[in-house]
């Protein structure tokens, strides 16, 4: 794997934590141990382990060598993925042939092993080890489901030990005891009642099944163990011993489950083309996905609200020895890692993300924060708060090529290409212009009325706003839009109309704001109109203003007369005491 091409996003500065208190087992460190992958790869594994960071100097005077920048970064903090990497299940799968058992006399099994007892046997346990490709989902607390691809391999662990009894002595007879043969006969793994793989017996199996048909099942691992104990019994008969030899046996099946959600990618597309050349796609799938390519070069694409990170399974840092007479704990030699799929703050993002698609909307049950399901030592950008998983997804983009449309799931190598749905009305969504009109009707001195008129730019047909269309939404939203002037909103009716009134003078604009094509079929672009009203564009209002006006006038008149009274009160009476 090229380390160069993976989608890492990292943390602008290397966090530094002590967790006082809580003992965490230490990784494997990255390029010490040969499991298939790079010392890059291998140091992006570990979201688990305790982040302490180590400077670079302390490192080299600890260890004799430098370390790479991812090595140096992983140390700090924890590294997400865009996709699900292959990282894990190339390190399971290697590292599990470290796992050994422990003999007929001893048994190995982590602590969480379901044991069995005989009557010969002990401590007997078949424990899954991993199951791969895999994704475990962190949907909301409470909901962690493990989904597995529909072809995969489960690995197990098998181990017991024999319990030979002690020899015995009377006073003319001795019992002793020896053993014969030990072996696992057969092991299984069932897909409910269903054996969907066996294998002849072997400690470490790892079983390669199909689940082709299932939702959602529960996987079994079972073994049956077999001992055969030889017991000797010598009996003195006077001058003569008699000697029986019998060969007592004991099965035992031994099994553990996972509850698994069988990861079946299947995706449906819709389709819309904007008056402008813009292709819209919508892409919905009931189970978390990762996002969808829309180009051959898969330059431009688009994916959702989910991103990964890598862990261990904590429950195979340690094995237990168990022996007839003690049981000691050990370190395990196999660390199984798991892919983990979570919701991010980040959000769906488009690429490319200058000139690149535009998310138009999306969708899915609002689920509760999962971020009490991860743990306290991996540092990732989990929300915090309600979210909305994007099983659906639509974007708007200049250029779709429907030929190379690609669907990507949560768990590695599960692709698909998306199938035309007929939900909804089919998988073309008609998107159209409209024509706005307003203008006003009636118009008094205080108030006018204006009606504005919605219609199908290339037909004509009335366009109704209040009509209920959820039988053909994408994302179950009610349809219809609406149109807002003056500060108000208003829906049209069946004939495509609606009435506002106004109660100030000026120029108003109705603005179309359509339902988006995920909801409506036919669905619009927007449109814009204006209407104008003024009270000089009556016979009442020309009335109204001379009478406005004239009541403004009339203190002007008055004191005009006042003085021409004042003036000819104190002025000459005649010309000749004008002019004297």
């Amino acid at each position: 794997m090229r380390t160069d091409a993976w989608s890492v996003v990292v943390a602008c500065l290397l966090v530094v934590s002590s967790i006082a208190g809580l003992v965490t087992a230490t990784p494997p460190r990255p390029g010490t141990e040969d499991n298939g992958l790079t010392e890059n790869e291998s140091a992006t594994l570990w979201s688990r382990d305790s982040d302490e960071y180590m400077n670079e100097t302390e490192y080299r005077q600890r260890y004799g060598e430098d370390r790479t920048a991812i090595h140096q970064l992983a140390n700090g903090t924890d590294i997400t993925f865009t996709r699900p990497p292959a990282t894990a299940a190339t390190w399971t799968r290697n590292d599990f042939g470290d796992l050994e058992a422990g003999g007929s006399q001893t048994s190995l099994y982590p602590e969480h092993a379901s044991l069995e007892d005989g009557v010969f046997i002990e401590d007997a346990h078949a424990t899954l080890f991993a199951v791969h490709p895999s994704t475990r989902g962190h949907i909301e607390a409470g909901d962690t489901p493990l989904y597995v691809a529909p072809d995969g391999t489960v690995r197990g662990f098998v181990d017991y030990r024999v319990r030979i009894p002690n020899g015995s002595q009377s006073n003319n007879s001795d019992v002793s005891w020896s053993l014969v043969d030990d072996k696992i006969t057969d092991v299984r793994l069932k897909a409910g009642d269903d054996v969907v793989a066996q294998s002849s017996g072997t400690h470490t199996p790892a079983l390669d099944y199909q689940l082709d048909e299932a939702w959602s099942t529960t996987l079994t691992l079972e073994a049956d163990i077999e001992v055969r104990l030889e017991k000797t019994t010598e009996t003195s008969i006077g001058n003569r011993t008699q000697t029986e030899v019998t060969y007592p046996t004991e099965t035992i099946t031994v099994s553990d489950s996972v509850d698994v959600e069988v990861y079946n990618l299947r995706a449906y597309s819709y389709y819309a083309k904007y008056p402008n050349g813009d292709t819209g796609v919508a892409i919905f799938q009931s189970r978390p996905w990762q996002g969808y390519t829309l180009t051959e070069d898969g330059e431009s694409s688009v994916r959702g609200v989910w991103r990964f990170y890598t862990a261990r399974d904590p429950r195979w840092d340690s094995l237990v020895r168990a022996t007839e007479s003690n049981e000691t704990e050990v370190s395990s030699d196999a660390l199984p890692v798991y892919v983990h799929a979570y919701p991010s703050r980040i959000g769906p993002r488009t690429e490319p993300i200058r000139n690149g698609p535009t998310i138009i909307d999306s969708w899915g049950q609002e689920r509760t924060s999962p971020q009490s399901t991860i743990a306290d030592t991996v540092s990732v950008e989990v929300v915090n708060q309600s979210y909305t998983p994007t099983y659906g997804l639509a974007v708007r983009a200049d250029e779709v090529d429907r030929d190379a449309l690609r669907v990507a799931g949560i768990v590695r190598g599960i692709n698909a290409t998306p199938s035309a749905s007929d939900v909804g009305g089919g998988p073309e969504r008609e998107l159209r212009e409209s024509r706005l009109t307003a203008e006003v009707i009636d118009r008094t001195n205080d108030q006018a009325t204006i009606r504005v008129e919605l219609q199908d730019n290339e037909t004509g047909t009335p366009i109704d706003l209040t009509a209920d269309e959820r039988q053909v939404t994408l994302n179950g939203e009610p349809g219809g839009g609406y149109i807002t002037i003056a500060g108000q909103q208003v829906r049209t009716n069946e004939s495509g109309v609606a009435v506002v009134t106004v109660d100030q003078p000026g120029f108003y604009t109705a603005r179309y704001h359509p339902s988006t094509w995920l909801v409506a079929n036919p669905a619009y672009v927007s449109d814009t109109a204006t209407a104008r009203w003024h009270p000089l564009s009556t016979l009442d209002g020309w009335f109204a203003l001379f009478v406005e006006v004239g009541w403004q006038f009339i203190p002007f008149a008055v004191m005009f007369y006042a003085g021409k009274r004042v003036l000819r009160f104190f002025g000459p009476r005649d010309d000749s005491e004008r002019y004297p």
